[in-house]
């Protein structure tokens, strides 16, 4: 394959995939752990099982996006901040918001401690066990380790060669399997209950990029399903086998179809959607509950509010507040690159 594939541009399919798992991640929430979490209020009667499902398709689309922060950045410092931009102000905001409504609520059940809920403003609070002040924070944690694992790699590896890294990194995932007692500290930060998916993500970026070939990609491939398939479920095997499928067909144009205004414009707000959906819903769906109204109701307002407040997080928050971090810091890091030249010609 050759690099033709990358003049596409901007992939608006993956947009779209953003957009539907955002979906699915909401009705999963409404319904099932709705239900789950409060079995005594007025729910919709349908169940939506297997939110990780949707989650695995947000892990697979993170190793396929990593590279282009990779493809831009210099030093690590770059990496870092380019992260901390995209990730925390609409974080921040999220987690504000969703405690003044479980505050103004007196959603009880919801609510985290004091020391919680500090440990929520670093991001990090995954790695000291500590609950997140909304439960779909857990995957930020995730990310978190990924993004560690991929700038070591980057850094002291060098993705050119990037494969056989992977390789290595999928056996230390069997190694997992075979020592159950390994550091929960180690298995987070290595991520190795989602490295494959990852990796599908990641194997799938080099193809569309034409940095290797199919037949190339095919060995590595078959690593990952085989990771999936020796130490998860026969469901999570198949969506492995769907997700490689997928994303075959996604960097081979086979899925434009996908590519609907809605479901672009939901994926392209699906990170600040996400953040506020769940409590935030919850706590509309009880008000609805307790003021009498069916749970159909209860859930349109909550996917409203969610909608709403992504877009309005996105917009005023998000995109505002990430371009401005790295703006200063692309002027920070020029005028020290400046002060360093002059003072190399003076010398």
């Amino acid at each position: 394959m050759d690099g033709s594939l990358r003049s596409r541009g901007r992939l608006t399919e993956m947009d779209a995939l953003r957009g539907i798992g955002a979906l699915c991640v909401l009705i999963f929430h409404y319904s099932t752990r709705f239900h789950e979490l409060f079995p005594q209020a007025a729910h919709v009667p349908f169940s939506f099982p297997g939110g990780n499902y949707r989650v695995l398709l947000f892990f697979t689309i993170s190793g396929f996006a990593i590279f282009f922060t990779l493809d831009r950045i210099r030093t690590v410092a770059d990496f870092v901040v380019n992260r901390f931009a995209r990730l925390y102000p609409a974080y921040l905001v999220a987690m504000l918001l969703t405690l003044g409504i479980e505050y103004l609520a007196q959603a009880t059940q919801l609510l985290v401690g004091p020391v919680a809920i500090l440990a929520n403003f670093t991001m990090l609070q995954g790695f000291a066990f500590m609950p997140e002040v909304d439960g779909a924070y857990w995957t930020l944690t995730v990310e978190i380790a990924f993004y560690f694992c991929m700038v070591a790699i980057w850094k002291f590896v060098g993705i050119r060669r990037l494969e056989p890294v992977l390789a290595l990194w999928l056996a230390v995932r069997w190694l997992f399997w075979l020592w159950p007692d390994m550091p929960e500290r180690i298995i987070m930060l290595l991520v190795l209950r989602y490295t494959p998916f990852f990796v599908i993500g990641m194997l799938a970026y080099r193809l569309w990029s034409g940095q290797r070939t199919l037949a190339q990609q095919a060995p590595y491939a078959a690593l990952a399903l085989l990771s999936i398939a020796t130490m998860e479920t026969w469901d999570v095997t198949i969506v492995g086998c769907v997700l490689m499928a997928a994303f075959l067909a996604l960097i081979h144009g086979h899925l434009r179809f996908l590519s609907l205004r809605p479901l672009v414009w939901l994926g392209g707000i699906s990170y600040s959607f996400y953040l506020i959906h769940q409590h935030v819903g919850f706590v509309v769906m009880l008000e609805f509950a307790k003021a009498g109204y069916s749970p159909w109701l209860g859930f349109a307002a909550a996917f409203a509010v969610a909608l709403t407040l992504g877009t309005v997080i996105n917009r005023l928050v998000e995109r505002p507040a990430g371009e401005a971090i790295i703006a200063w810091w692309k002027r920070r890091r020029d005028a020290r690159l400046a002060i360093a030249s002059a003072a190399t010609i003076q010398g």
